[in-house]
């Protein structure tokens, strides 16, 4: 497997809240985590890179290649417990962190088996060459309006409550993820994103840049150049895995 990453403040913006890790636990095990913060703006840097942390640590710490995948579910549900905790207990200990919290989408990649895990709205799709498909649901309002018919998923791209999130890391004393599972096979990728990128680029934008670029090495590059040509008000963070 091989691998890409890249994160920017964006155009507007002069702080990254956006946190990420990237860590070989095997030969064949692969862990991506990614991060985007929200608070102040101290406290939202603070809560993404101590998701990122917590949540990374814990998992290095309770990994072997033998659990199976309901030994991995509770693996992953007890490093975001962790990492949520962490957070929560920062933002009750500091007054000027009051508040903070963070997104967390997280992929365990083991051989060609991947599981997933989500709090918030960063986004884990899978990418082949017949297709894109978003692999984790948004944690959020508009993602709500649009299960109850009251919004398109086009009307919901620009609405103006699109970046109310109804769930966060570290803001409530207790938070539920979300779990996913994809088989993949030799070529397939997997892409990790925060909202800053899926709020500027469709899912058959990404799926072009991905498939049809020059290189994949580029191709991080490639996605952040093209969210700031349209703006990019708000940070952006992507990786890119390829089995």
């Amino acid at each position: 497997m091989q691998y890409w990453s890249l994160s920017d403040p964006g155009c507007i913006r002069t702080q990254n809240q956006d946190s990420y890790q990237i860590e070989q636990l095997d030969r064949n095990t692969l862990l991506c985590v990614v991060c985007d913060g929200m608070g102040g703006a101290k406290s939202g840097n603070v809560a993404s890179s101590l998701a990122v942390e917590v949540f990374t640590q814990e998992v290095k710490r309770t990994w072997v290649s033998s659990l199976d995948r309901e030994s991995t579910n509770q693996m992953l549900r007890g490093a975001v417990k962790l990492a949520n905790f962490t957070v929560f207990d920062q933002s009750k200990q500091f007054e000027e962190f009051l508040g903070m919290g963070t997104t967390l989408v997280a992929v365990l990649l083991h051989g060609k088996e991947a599981t997933i895990i989500n709090v918030g709205d960063s986004r884990v799709y899978t990418i082949d060459r017949t297709g894109i498909q978003q692999v984790t649901k948004d944690h959020s309002l508009v993602q709500m309006m649009v299960e109850r018919g009251e919004l398109t998923p086009e009307r919901a791209r620009t609405y103006p409550g699109k970046n109310f999130i109804t769930r966060a890391i570290g803001t409530e004393p207790v938070v539920e993820s979300d779990l996913f599972h994809c088989k993949l096979s030799r070529g397939d990728c997997l892409l990790l994103c925060s909202d800053g990128l899926s709020n500027m680029m469709d899912d058959q934008e990404i799926l072009f840049e991905v498939v049809h670029g020059v290189n994949k090495q580029m191709c991080c590059q490639r996605l952040l150049d093209i969210a700031k040509s349209r703006g990019a008000p708000d940070n952006v963070t992507s990786v890119l895995i390829q089995i």
